[in-house]
């Protein structure tokens, strides 16, 4: 085969290739949301956990959000199934709608204004008689980039305790965990009142296994702040035999994870107790 033959079919080749690129071009139907809000919704009303009290369908300006297929569970957050999924809404002024219940059993038990605003953000519903309380979710996330394994895990404290029913808490808590290197108790952010947020955290995690994401068992303490800032001793609950105790709660920490902790329920009640509920974020 002498080179003008050659140099053709090259030509050739080349040129099919791309008039097939070009006919063939792959494109992917995707909405902008730049300008809308994106919201998660966490009920934390101090109820009792079982199945009546969840809520079985979610409207939010006439348009359904979820439904008894995938109820919103009591102490939980939608939507539900996968870490990092978000609603969209328009930006402004929104109507939330909460109701248990289903078909001839189903009542509406929950009904306020909040204002949505551009970007990703988590409403909390804490009280049936008052509009939910909304928090920045601070994405986009900050990352540690080390030449190996990272040993970090982040968590925003959430202060939602009643004392009874009714009744918020009135105290101020300082959120705390045990490094597990060093042993040592240190502090979640700042001490927090009823409603409010440490905002993230960075929490160590000691990796023990080396081939494998890393994760650990964190112990975390509450303690109670006075006026002036200072601690004056462990947060008591009651537990379910109607006994006072000092807080404790331990949870499984991944390196590179963004977990909400929620403390939430009734300090003083032996029904519906109090207790840190986590929520994974990333």
């Amino acid at each position: 085969m002498n080179m003008k033959i050659l140099k053709y079919i090259l030509s050739v080749l080349i040129l099919t290739a791309f008039v097939s690129c070009e006919k063939n071009v792959i494109e992917y139907n995707t909405t902008p949301i730049s300008d809308v809000a994106e919201f998660q919704l966490h009920y934390y009303v101090p109820v009792s956990a079982v199945a009546a009290n969840n809520i079985y369908k979610v409207v939010v300006n006439d348009q359904l959000y979820a439904n008894d297929k995938a109820p919103l569970a009591t102490y939980n957050a939608i939507p539900n199934g996968a870490v990092g999924k978000f609603y969209q809404a328009p930006i402004g002024s929104q109507t939330i709608k909460l109701y248990q219940g289903q078909g001839a059993t189903e009542k509406l038990v929950y009904e306020q204004p909040c204002s949505l605003v551009k970007g990703k953000q988590n409403v909390f519903v804490y009280d049936f008689a008052k509009p939910p309380v909304v928090f920045d979710n601070g994405y986009p996330y900050t990352t540690n980039v080390t030449e190996n394994t990272d040993s970090t895990c982040w968590v925003k404290f959430y202060n939602f305790l009643y004392e009874t029913d009714g009744t918020y808490t009135n105290l101020k808590l300082q959120y705390q965990y045990v490094d597990p290197r060093t042993k040592e108790l240190k502090n979640v952010g700042q001490p927090v009142a009823f409603g409010e947020t440490t905002g993230w955290v960075a929490v160590k995690v000691l990796k023990t296994d080396y081939n494998s994401a890393g994760s650990c068992r964190i112990d975390y303490k509450v303690k109670v702040v006075d006026a002036s800032g200072a601690i004056t001793g462990d947060l008591q609950i009651m537990n379910s035999k109607g006994v006072y105790a000092a807080y404790a709660d331990y949870w499984t920490e991944y390196i590179g994870r963004r977990y909400h902790h929620v403390i939430s329920g009734m300090r003083s009640s032996k029904t519906i107790t109090a207790a840190t509920r986590q929520f994974t974020a990333l």
